[in-house]
């Protein structure tokens, strides 16, 4: 039996890139569990005083960038998957792409916009 190979052969490259933004992402959550636990909760003045740190707003930008790629590789997959029509399944993923682009600059905003 011959294989025909079509697509785009994502394969391992995505697979890996979905474990490595859960790793970011799992690190990020473990980072706020500790704070919490260390300061014995969190309030708006430690709230405050973290997002002042310029590291605790990258690590926060990685973090959401990190959700983001997680989210475009697992919801492409589920277009490529489930819909079938070309024209539609690119019109959901361009649909995605700019939510998810908007998504970005809405958490650069927050994370360094004007307070």
């Amino acid at each position: 039996m011959k294989r025909v190979a079509v697509g785009a052969h994502y394969g391992l490259k995505d697979w890996l890139a979905q474990r490595m933004t859960a790793v970011v992402m799992a690190v990020y959550t473990l980072l706020w569990l500790g704070v919490a636990v260390y300061h014995g909760g969190i309030d708006e003045a430690l709230w405050r005083a973290l997002f002042a740190s310029a590291a605790f707003r990258v690590a926060t930008l990685l973090f959401g960038l990190a959700v983001l790629w997680h989210a475009w590789i697992g919801m492409r997959d589920i277009w490529m998957d489930y819909v079938k029509p070309t024209a539609v399944r690119l019109t959901l993923e361009v649909i995605t792409v700019v939510a998810l682009a908007g998504y970005a600059a809405w958490l650069a905003e927050i994370l360094w916009g004007g307070r």
